[in-house]
């Protein structure tokens, strides 16, 4: 969501109207909440780029967006991106619907692969059975979200201690903390400006007791990480 303002959420990042990262070769919606899947975002982006999400995400978004290109995955599918790049739909603990929109509609995590490189992005996600799987085969980046819009976290989400067991399931060679330090609710930032700079540094410390062996590259909003 690469706006200053959705609803009640205001943009507390350095760039409040970020540019579209250029060029992209894909969109990887996790699910339809407003927060990840942005119409006025959406029409930023060229109309030929790829957009994959989950079933409901051509009816939710596509016309109103202008998107051409929507590719619907459910868990286990593959897509093909460019040359020699896949993305695998993996499994999401999170309610996924688009209200009022959609009443069915199913969260997910994705795994890119491609020149060697395995990355986990897990959306929004709580903890789940079976989640250590997604690291069979080794993974060199997790992006793991450590907290949300608002002063609490409903269900289906990591804060910063459940992420950093995410990270010792997981077992990736390196963990980047997402999903903070962007958004707030205009009534809250008084109160709750700390959540704006928190989330990553509990995580860190916990997923230093938790997983030592995985390394912990906080990233402010708008920095970027080569590897």
């Amino acid at each position: 969501m690469l706006r200053s303002r959705v609803a009640h959420l205001r943009r507390h990042a350095p760039a409040v109207t970020p540019a579209v990262p250029a060029p992209l070769d894909a969109v990887l919606l996790s699910h339809l909440h407003y927060d990840h899947a942005d119409v006025g975002t959406l029409r930023r982006v060229h109309e030929a780029v790829p957009v994959i999400g989950p079933r409901g995400t051509r009816r939710a978004l596509a016309a109103t967006a202008g998107l051409e290109d929507v590719r619907e995955v459910v868990v286990g599918e593959d897509v093909e991106i460019g040359l020699g790049v896949s993305v695998r739909a993996v499994p999401a603990r999170h309610d996924g619907r688009r209200r009022p929109l959609s009443a069915d509609v199913d969260a997910l995590g994705f795994v890119i692969e491609g020149d060697g490189r395995r990355v986990y992005f897990a959306g929004d996600t709580d903890l789940y059975d079976g989640m250590e799987r997604i690291g069979d085969g080794g993974l060199d980046l997790a992006l793991l979200p450590v907290w949300g819009w608002g002063p609490t976290l409903g269900p289906g989400h990591l804060d910063p201690d459940r992420a950093a067991q995410a990270a010792a399931l997981l077992a990736p060679r390196r963990a980047v903390p997402i999903h903070w330090g962007t958004f707030l609710p205009i009534t809250s930032i008084g109160r709750h400006r700390h959540l704006l700079v928190d989330p990553p540094h509990t995580f860190a410390a916990r997923a230093a007791q938790l997983a030592p062996d995985v390394a912990v590259t906080i990233l402010a909003p708008g920095a970027s990480l080569e590897f």
